[in-house]
């Protein structure tokens, strides 16, 4: 792929870039190759998808690419169905992924700053590239691999403007044998693109409407080469306690149109969203308030979580076969869905009597916060003695991230946010004194803006009335693994504990998981980490992919934080809440 003073060249001849989003992150591996069909049948010729650094490498040292993390048959599966594949590695990535893509454990680096020219950021980001480049050079289309464009970095004019930063990360690549075309993208406004563009890098657009200021302004700053839109926000993502995002699919299609007809390449963004499995979710931060991401990515994409296709899907394919001609491929058929069923929980055991199985504890003087214990994601536990009385006081926490439910005593006080009204407790210590236990939930670190130096947990202090509170023993709960869980009576449980329930089905096939009457928690599913749920919503199940399931019994898990409800519902329908 090359560029020219007004379009790209592939293979020599004039080409337009009519490119789908996917993460392969977000996707199942065993339905990678049915999601890429169908974005193949709405007509697109490239995927793109970014690379998560911190799926990869979730603590320093050697980084994994099997199973989920295999990005190389990702991409050979898309080079076998005919598509070109655009890579976009950061570092940071954005993404509404958990801490755009960085892994967690560089928070625990003592004065390293993020997303510029720090020796000991860039160190990390080398020993990262050195591992990950070697896997997608033989991907490269110099190799006769798919990969016709590499990204540098992510929407940097967005954070910053050290162009130092980002030479370094370009001149990386090249020195690793990155040979293919690499661009810059940012969103088109001039302060946005003058801080991210990077002199002799293609520079490139992201936005959702008005596409004719938007690829002016890009234009403005990039006097030649080709007008690509690298994402184009049909849709949005959701946040907890919001609305669910949904947006006209015929003046989405219009703007596509528009775009494709002025000659622009363009990504659209996403063409199929995924899910944030387990707790990879990310989190936006505004001025004054903390917003997590849902489970649900679905984005309100042409394809949608569990693969149905929307009327989005049919608009975008008519307008792309008005400038491609007619697309070869067969609109596939909606996926198999699994029957109504409902299940009660057969067992349940408290968190608390499971802390010696799933935790080692550690002895801190003050609070310490999960990177400063080598934990990343998940649920972690302070608890210390105060010594009373503390009659009629006030409980808080410095530095909370995200969550905290507090108990005095085995005993419920209340729940602390970290933004909103939900900052302080009060609280009464008898004489005799009371153990004070703390359980915080990372709710997603954030992947956008000022905020990313986000350390979950608790990092400042813990204090009542006008002391702080020392000695405390912490357990991270990361609950990788639950296979040391003994479950008792599923009637004889409070409060956060984990409850058990067993399905049958016959034949696997997608299926939807709703609580009603539950509270908050996560679910797992033959070990298998589905997500968050939460009553505030809008979100109201969970995609359960076909994979995940076995004919026969499948065993399911949920941690719930609060109260239960009395049943689990199977249901062949997504339920992502009220739109607005």
């Amino acid at each position: 792929m090359t560029v020219t003073e007004r379009g790209f060249l592939r293979a020599g001849r004039p080409h337009q870039i009519i490119s789908a989003a996917i993460h392969y992150f977000r996707v199942h591996p065993e339905m990678w190759e049915d999601r890429l069909l169908r974005l193949r049948a709405m007509g697109v010729n490239t995927i793109e998808t970014y690379i998560a650094w911190n799926l990869h490498q979730p603590t320093p040292g050697r980084a994994d690419f099997t199973g989920p993390a295999d990005v190389t048959r990702f991409i050979r599966t898309a080079a076998r169905l005919d598509l070109d594949v655009i890579v976009r590695p950061g570092p940071y990535i954005c993404a509404e992924w958990e801490f755009g893509g960085l892994p967690a454990w560089l928070l625990a680096e003592p004065g390293l700053r993020l997303r510029r020219t720090d020796e000991g950021y860039l160190a990390a980001v080398d020993a990262w590239f050195d591992q990950l480049i070697p896997v997608l050079r033989p991907l490269l289309a110099s190799q006769g691999g798919p990969v016709i464009a590499v990204q540098v970095e992510n929407e940097y004019g967005s954070y910053g403007h050290d162009t130092p930063y980002l030479d370094h990360l370009r001149q990386g690549l090249i020195r690793r044998g990155v040979d293919c075309l690499l661009f810059t993208a940012d969103g088109a406004s001039d302060g946005v693109l003058r801080g991210g563009v990077l002199p002799g890098t293609l520079a490139t657009a992201t936005f959702g409407s008005h596409p004719k200021e938007s690829l002016a302004t890009l234009r403005r700053h990039q006097q030649d080469g080709p007008l690509m839109c690298s994402e184009y926000w049909h849709g949005w993502f959701d946040h907890w306690g919001e609305h669910h995002h949904v947006r006209d699919a015929v003046e989405a299609a219009a703007d596509l149109d528009w775009m494709l007809a002025q000659g622009a390449s363009v990504n659209i963004y996403m063409g199929h969203g995924g899910t944030n499995f387990g707790w990879w979710n990310g989190a936006n931060h505004d001025e004054t308030e903390y917003q997590p991401t849902c489970t649900s990515y679905d984005y309100d994409a042409p394809v949608g979580e569990a693969g149905d296709l929307t009327e989005k899907f049919h608009a975008f394919r008519t307008v792309i076969e008005r400038h491609r001609g007619p697309v070869p491929y067969p609109v596939p058929p909606a996926p198999p869905r699994l029957a109504l069923q409902t299940v009660r929980p057969s067992g349940a055991v408290a968190l608390a009597d499971c802390l010696d199985v799933l935790s080692t504890p550690h002895q801190r003087l003050s609070p310490e916060p999960m990177e400063a214990l080598g934990q990343s994601l998940g649920l972690i536990h302070y608890r210390t003695r105060i010594h009373g009385p503390f009659p009629d006081s006030t409980l808080r926490v410095h530095g909370l991230a995200d969550r905290a439910q507090v108990f005095l005593d085995g005993e419920p006080l209340g729940v602390l946010e970290r933004s909103g009204p939900l900052d302080a407790l009060p609280v009464s210590v008898p004489e005799a004194g009371a153990e004070l236990d703390l359980l915080v939930e990372n709710m997603g670190r954030v992947n956008y803006g000022p905020w990313l130096e986000d350390r979950k947990g608790i990092s400042g202090g813990v204090r009542i009335d006008t002391q702080y509170q020392f000695g405390w023993e912490i357990r991270p709960l990361p609950l990788t693994d639950l296979t040391g869980l003994r479950f008792g009576a599923a009637e004889a449980v409070e409060g956060p504990a984990f409850h058990r329930a067993e399905v049958e089905i016959t034949d696997p096939a997608d299926g939807f998981l709703a609580l009603p009457g539950w509270t908050k928690g996560q679910v797992w599913l033959n070990g298998f980490a589905l997500g968050r749920y939460w009553d505030r919503g809008p979100q109201r199940t969970l995609y359960a992919p076909a994979p995940v399931w076995r004919a026969g019994r499948n065993d399911l898990v949920i941690l719930e934080l609060h109260g239960r409800g009395d049943r689990i519902e199977i249901r062949d329908t997504a339920d992502l809440g009220a739109t607005g």
